[in-house]
C-alpha cells in the first residue's frame, strides 16, 4: 500500500466582507439601474458619488465592450432597446415633475367652536411624503395633537389641533425642500364660508 502524506489541517479562510454600493436614486446596485425607471438620474448620482464605478459601467469604452460581443443585429436591437428605455424613463420623470408642479398643498384653518381651531393640511402625498410620518413631525414640532384622517373626497389629510397654519407653512418650506413655496395655499375656512354665503346671498 502506497504511503499517504499526512493531512495538513487547512485554516478556514477569513470571510472577506464585500462592500456593496446601492444607487441613491433607485436603490438597486448600479449595474441594474438600467432596469429602473430613472436611468438618467441614476447615472448623474453615480458619476457624482462613485466616478470610478460610473466609468466602469457607463463610459463609452465599457458600453462598447459590452456590445462588441453581440452580433451586429443584436447590437442594433440593444441600442434601440436602450433608447426606448431612456425615452420611457424620461417621459416618466417629466410626468412626475409635471404632477408635482401642479400639485397644491392646502393649509386650512378651520374654526370648530368658539375660538377653537384646527389646521388641516392636504395634498402632501403628491410630493411623495408619508402622511403618518409628517403628522408625527407636526405633533413634535408644535407640541399638539396631530393625526391623519380620511376626507370625503377619498384622500387623506393631516389635522393639527390649534391655529398653526402660518407655522406649518414655514415648517414645510424649511423641512421639505421639494415643495415649492408657490404650491402652498393658505385657506381660512371661516372666510371661505362667509364668502360662499355672501355669493349665495348676492346671486
Amino acid at each position: 500500500m502506497a504511503d499517504t502524506e499526512p493531512q495538513v489541517a487547512v485554516e478556514p479562510a477569513e470571510p472577506q466582507s464585500r462592500h456593496v454600493v446601492y444607487c441613491g436614486v433607485c436603490t438597486l446596485p448600479p449595474e441594474y439601474c438600467e432596469y429602473g425607471g430613472t436611468v438618467k438620474k441614476c447615472q448623474e448620482w453615480l458619476a457624482k458619488n462613485h466616478p470610478e464605478m460610473y466609468q466602469r459601467i457607463w463610459s463609452t469604452e465599457a458600453l462598447t465592450a459590452a456590445t462588441s460581443s453581440l452580433s451586429l443585429e443584436a447590437q442594433k436591437r440593444a441600442e434601440k432597446d436602450a433608447k426606448k428605455k431612456a425615452a420611457k424613463a424620461e417621459a416618466a420623470e417629466k410626468k412626475e415633475a409635471d404632477k408635482i408642479a401642479h400639485s397644491i398643498v392646502t393649509i386650512k384653518r378651520i374654526e370648530r367652536n368658539k375660538r377653537k381651531y384646527v389646521t388641516a393640511v392636504s395634498g402632501l402625498e403628491a410630493f411623495g411624503l408619508d402622511l403618518k410620518k409628517v403628522a408625527k413631525d407636526f405633533g413634535k414640532k408644535f407640541a399638539t395633537g396631530s393625526s391623519v384622517t380620511k376626507v370625503p373626497s377619498g384622500g387623506e389629510e393631516i389635522v393639527v389641533q390649534g391655529d398653526v397654519s402660518d407655522e406649518i407653512e414655514e415648517f414645510l418650506l424649511e423641512k421639505y425642500k421639494d415643495i415649492p413655496e408657490d404650491n402652498i395655499e393658505l385657506v381660512d375656512d371661516k372666510k371661505a364660508k362667509k364668502a360662499a354665503a355672501a355669493a349665495a346671498g348676492g346671486g
